[in-house]
């Protein structure tokens, strides 16, 4: 059975294969009638309302830390692209930034976002475009030192035209590790939400010179007609 937050098993077996059927309301394209239509057959997200996340992405992030193990009492973390902060409330009671595990560190988490995001215990979020010149010497403020984790899940939005939109999810991912670049300790972790496309062997190249290890990974709770993957840098080499 799946666990509460601060839970390890991820497993999706034994969830409820909904039937859900959308009609096509006025006003209402078919794409956005699939889409609702899919959400609502989700199971993810069905489950993500059960156990009180904040969406369906936590359960990739939680997924990959089940995997590589980032996430540990103590780390300090850095999430771009937070909103609406699912991975952040995953991160919390893992790295124990609320001090609750007795004899362990107490990590520390900054979530940033184009958007506000509501508070969550144990986090700390900021309003701000990652892009906009002097964004990162802002977050390194914040930040007040070094980082053992920086995750991204930024997105564009979609354009509609693939390779566009493969192009610019690139150009947030690569930002989002120069930034790894200047703020994580060694031996620290890069994790980003990336697209199939072509592009990402360039990112790959540019990672495998700064960490020691770097893996890709489609988590289970990825929509599998979508083309999105991660890529994990462990072992960052300073």
């Amino acid at each position: 059975m799946a666990k509460k937050p601060d839970g390890k098993n991820t497993s999706g077996r034994g969830l409820r294969d909904l039937t859900v059927k959308v009609k096509t309301a006025r006003g209402r394209t078919m794409s956005s009638t699939r889409w609702l239509q899919r959400q609502l057959n989700d199971p993810y997200v069905t489950r993500a309302k059960a156990e009180g996340y904040r969406g369906r992405a936590a359960f990739k992030i939680m997924e990959l830390d089940d995997k590589y193990r980032f996430l540990v009492p103590g780390a300090r973390v850095v999430d771009l692209g937070c909103a609406p902060g699912g991975w952040c409330q995953v991160a919390v009671p893992r790295i124990n930034a609320l001090g609750e595990k007795s004899g362990k560190a107490q990590g520390r988490i900054i979530g940033i976002d184009l958007q506000e995001v509501d508070t969550l215990a144990g986090a700390e979020f900021y309003q701000l475009d990652f892009m906009d010149e002097g964004a990162d010497d802002q977050v390194k403020e914040w930040l007040g030192g070094k980082a053992d984790v920086v995750m991204s899940d930024m997105a564009a939005s979609s354009s509609g035209h693939k390779q566009t939109d493969h192009l610019r999810i690139m150009s947030l991912c690569e930002t989002a590790a120069y930034f790894a670049f200047d703020v994580l300790e060694e031996g620290g972790t890069f994790v980003a939400k990336v697209l199939a496309g072509g592009a990402e062997g360039d990112l790959q190249k540019l990672l495998k010179q700064k960490f020691t290890k770097v893996m890709h990974m489609k988590p289970p709770s990825s929509r599998s007609d979508s083309s999105e993957k991660f890529v994990v840098a462990t072992g960052f080499r300073g």
